[in-house]
């Protein structure tokens, strides 16, 4: 089982750690600063011992990483991680952005239904389940989230069951949500926000999320 460090040290960057297993070009750490897509946010990026990583993914309570060419390596070998800090750093703003936007649409919209979410580089978005035009609640959720942001708030996360790897983000007198994506420590640090319609079906409303 690979240790998942990037849920106690999300802003590490590189990281030194044993090889468990070699099959073919896949490959299991020890230890694992690599994030592999779960909750809708996706994989980093980044290199095993300077070979890019084309693919990483969730088995069990494990993580797979696929090398783009056969290892340089052997299982009991120390291998050197390094992961895209610009783009997992972006990641984990627009992820923060749309979990406090989601939050603040359950708080002020009693009713509503997320049927899927997404996070990538660029843009987060939130897919509801919503028979009318979602547009006049924007501005609303918009100046919400800029407050909450704005307030520099300390963002807490942690286990909430180590054995089963559940975990959980909270900041104090907003939210507590159970969470398995990597963590700002403060809400200043996602910049500005603004919130975008998306038009994607009868009976479906998306909410793009962008930072700046």
């Amino acid at each position: 089982m690979s240790e998942k460090l990037f849920w106690i040290e999300p802003y590490k960057t590189e990281l030194d750690s044993k090889v468990l297993v070699i099959e073919d070009n896949k490959i299991e750490l020890s230890q694992t600063i690599f994030y592999a897509q779960s909750g809708g946010q996706e994989s980093d990026t980044g290199t095993i011992n300077n070979i890019p990583v084309i693919k990483a993914e969730k088995k069990d309570n494990s993580i797979i990483y696929t090398l783009a060419s056969s290892p340089n390596f052997k299982v009991g070998d120390e291998v050197h991680t390094s992961i895209d800090w610009k783009r997992r750093y972006q990641l984990m703003k627009l992820h923060f952005a749309a979990e406090l936007v989601l939050e603040l649409f359950y708080k002020e919209y009693k009713n509503i239904q997320k049927i899927g979410a997404h996070i990538s580089e660029d843009k987060s978005r939130i897919d509801f389940e919503l028979e009318e035009n979602i547009s006049p609640l924007l501005a609303n959720i918009q100046t919400k989230a800029q407050e909450l942001i704005d307030k520099d708030l300390p963002i807490q996360s942690d286990f909430s069951d180590k054995s089963k790897g559940k975990r959980f983000w909270k900041i104090e007198g907003f939210a507590q949500v159970p969470c398995g994506g990597t963590h700002l420590k403060r809400t200043s640090e996602i910049g500005k926000i603004s919130l975008k319609r998306k038009n994607i079906g009868k009976g479906k409303e998306r909410v793009e999320i962008f930072i700046n």
